[in-house]
C-alpha cells in the first residue's frame, strides 16, 4: 500500500468517525429513553464502521455483575451468539465486558475465538465472529456499562477508533446515568405520592406565605375540600376556625423572622374547620421540609372526634359508676338504719328492761327473740340483694332459674351454659337478666319472656327477649348502669326495642 493510499484511508476513516460522533450527538439530543439510545447508538456505530454484531451491558445495582440489556446486528447477524449474550452474566474481570469494567478503558481483541478470557468463544466460532471492540460507558459515579462490537474479520487495533469510542462511551454513559437518576427521582416521587394518597392522616403542605402546596386524599375526606379547591389558597382561611387565625398567622410570621420552632415537631390538639363550617377536634404535627430556599412545611392532621367522643363516654361512664355506687351505699345505709338497726335497737331495749324487771322475763325474752330473728332475716335479704347467695354458691344457671321462678311474667330458659364461668362474668350476666326482667314487669306489658345464655369458648352471650310494647329507653338509669358493668369487662350491651314489636336486650361478655 502506498503512502497516498494509506493517507486516503486515514482521511476516510476520520470522516467516518466524525459522522459517527455527529450521529451519536444527535441521538443523545433527540432521544429520552436509555433503551432507545442504546439501539440507535449501536446502529450508528456498527453500520458506519463496518461491525456486524453489537451489545450493551449494564452493571447490576445490587451485585455489580454485568448483564446484556440490548443487542444489535447487521445482515443475518449471529442468533446463537446474541441469545447466549442475553442469558449470561459476567463478574468484574470476566470476558470482554468484565475486563473493560475493571480497567475503565477501551479494549480490542484481534480474534476473540483464540482469547483466553472470552467465555463465549465457542458461540463466536460457530457464528464466524473474530475481531472484538469494547469500551466503557462512564458516568460521574463510575462505569455504568460496557458497549461491545464484533466483526467476522480479524482486525488490528485502531488507536484513533479506540480513543473515539472512549469519548463516545463517556457521553453515552453520562446520558444514561442522568436518565436513570431522573427515572429514580420520578419513581421516588411516584412512591411518595402513592404513600401520601394512601395515608390515613390528612397531609397538607404549606409554603412560607401560608398557601397550600399539597393536599392528599385524606385531607379531602377530613376537611371536605377537593385538592384543586385547596391548592394555592391560604391554609388558615380553609381549615383554621376564625378566632384562631390571628394566632396561626402570627406564629408563622414569628418563625420566619426568628427561626425559633415553638410548635414544630410537637403533637398538638387543636380545632379544625370543615368546608361545611363545622368545627371538630384534630391532632396536628407540623414539620419543616429540609429544602433550600423559602421555608416549606408539612402538617399531619388527624380527626380525633371519635377519640374525644370515646373519652367523654368513658368519663361519663365513670361518673355514672360513682353515682351508682354512692346511691347504693345510701340505700344500704337507709335499709340498715330503718330495718335491721331498729330491730337490734329493740332487742337491746328489751334486754335492758328484762334486767330491770325480772318478773316480765318470759314476755320480754320472747319479744327480743322475735326482733332478733326479724333483724337477721332483713340482713339476709339485704345481703341477697347485694350479691345473691345462690349465684355465689351454685353458679349462674341456678341463679337464672331462681329469677325465672320469681318473675311475675312466664320466663322460658332456652339455653344456659353447662359449666361455671368467671365470677365477674356470671355476676354481670345475672344483673343483665334481673334488670331486664324488672323492666319487663314495670313497662313492657309482655306475656312471655325468653332468656338465652350461650358460650362459644371466648364469650358469654346473654339475650332477654319479650313480646311487649317495645320502645325501651337505652339511656335509662338501669340500662346505663348495666352497660357500664358490661363494658368494664370488655363487652357490649345492645338494645333493640322498636315500638310495638317487643324488646331484645343482648349482652356479649368476653371471658376467654
Amino acid at each position: 500500500m502506498t503512502d497516498i493510499q494509506r493517507t486516503g484511508e486515514q482521511l476516510a476513516g476520520s470522516r467516518d468517525l466524525q459522522r459517527v460522533e455527529h450521529a451519536v450527538a444527535r441521538i443523545l439530543a433527540e432521544t429520552d429513553r436509555p433503551v432507545e439510545v442504546y439501539a440507535a447508538v449501536l446502529e450508528a456505530i456498527g453500520s458506519s464502521l463496518g461491525w456486524e454484531v453489537g451489545a450493551v451491558w449494564e452493571v447490576g445495582r445490587d451485585d455489580e455483575r454485568l448483564r446484556c440489556v440490548q443487542t444489535w446486528h447487521a445482515g443475518e447477524g449471529a442468533r446463537e451468539f446474541e441469545a447466549l449474550s442475553e442469558r449470561i452474566a459476567f463478574d468484574p474481570g470476566e470476558g470482554l465486558p468484565g475486563r473493560v469494567l475493571v480497567s475503565g478503558e477501551p479494549a480490542w481483541i484481534v480474534d476473540a475465538v483464540d482469547d483466553a478470557n472470552f467465555p463465549r468463544a465457542s458461540a463466536a466460532r460457530r457464528a464466524g465472529l473474530h475481531a472484538a471492540l469494547g469500551f466503557p460507558l462512564r458516568s460521574p459515579r463510575g462505569v455504568v456499562g460496557v458497549m461491545e462490537f464484533f466483526s467476522r474479520e480479524a482486525r488490528e487495533p485502531d488507536e484513533q477508533l479506540l480513543w473515539t469510542m472512549g469519548v463516545l462511551g463517556s457521553e453515552v454513559g453520562q446520558f444514561v446515568s442522568r436518565r436513570h437518576a431522573e427515572e429514580e427521582v420520578r419513581a421516588s416521587e411516584s412512591r411518595l405520592r402513592a404513600m401520601l394518597e394512601a395515608a390515613l392522616d390528612a397531609v397538607v403542605t404549606m409554603d412560607h406565605r401560608g398557601h397550600v402546596l399539597g393536599w392528599n386524599h385524606a385531607a379531602e375526606t377530613t376537611f371536605g375540600y377537593r385538592a384543586d379547591e385547596a391548592v394555592g389558597r391560604d391554609m388558615a382561611d380553609l381549615i383554621v376556625p376564625e378566632p384562631l387565625r390571628p394566632a396561626h398567622r402570627n406564629g408563622l410570621a414569628r418563625f420566619l423572622e426568628t427561626e425559633h420552632p415553638v410548635i414544630l415537631d410537637r403533637r398538638l390538639e387543636l380545632t379544625g374547620l370543615h368546608k361545611n363550617g363545622t368545627a371538630f377536634p384534630i391532632e396536628l404535627t407540623i414539620t419543616r421540609i429540609g429544602l433550600p430556599g423559602p421555608a416549606t412545611f408539612t402538617g399531619y392532621l388527624r380527626d380525633i372526634s371519635d377519640r374525644k367522643r370515646a373519652e367523654d363516654e368513658l368519663r361519663a361512664s365513670r361518673a355514672r359508676l360513682v353515682e351508682v355506687a354512692d346511691s347504693e351505699r345510701r340505700r344500704i345505709q337507709r335499709n340498715l338504719h330503718d330495718g335491721a338497726q331498729q330491730r337490734l335497737t329493740a332487742v337491746l331495749l328489751s334486754l335492758g328492761r328484762l334486767r330491770e324487771s325480772p318478773e316480765q322475763h318470759g314476755d320480754l325474752l320472747d319479744l327480743a327473740i322475735e326482733e332478733l330473728a326479724a333483724g337477721l332475716q332483713e340482713l339476709r335479704e339485704l345481703a341477697s340483694g347485694l350479691h345473691p347467695s345462690v349465684l355465689t354458691e351454685r353458679g349462674l344457671v341456678p341463679a337464672l332459674e331462681a329469677l325465672a321462678l320469681r318473675a311475675p311474667v312466664p320466663v322460658e330458659l332456652e339455653a344456659v351454659p353447662d359449666r361455671r364461668l368467671p365470677e365477674q362474668v356470671e355476676a354481670a350476666a345475672y344483673y343483665v337478666v334481673a334488670e331486664a326482667l324488672a323492666n319487663v314487669h314495670k313497662h313492657a306489658g309482655a306475656h312471655t319472656v325468653v332468656v338465652r345464655a350461650t358460650t362459644d369458648g371466648r364469650r358469654l352471650t346473654v339475650e332477654v327477649v319479650d313480646d311487649g310494647v317495645g320502645g325501651a329507653d337505652e339511656e335509662g338509669g338501669g340500662l346505663g348502669g348495666l352497660s357500664d358493668r358490661v363494658e368494664a369487662l370488655g363487652g357490649r350491651l345492645v338494645l333493640d326495642s322498636p315500638a310495638g314489636a317487643g324488646t331484645k336486650l343482648r349482652a356479649e361478655i368476653p371471658y376467654g
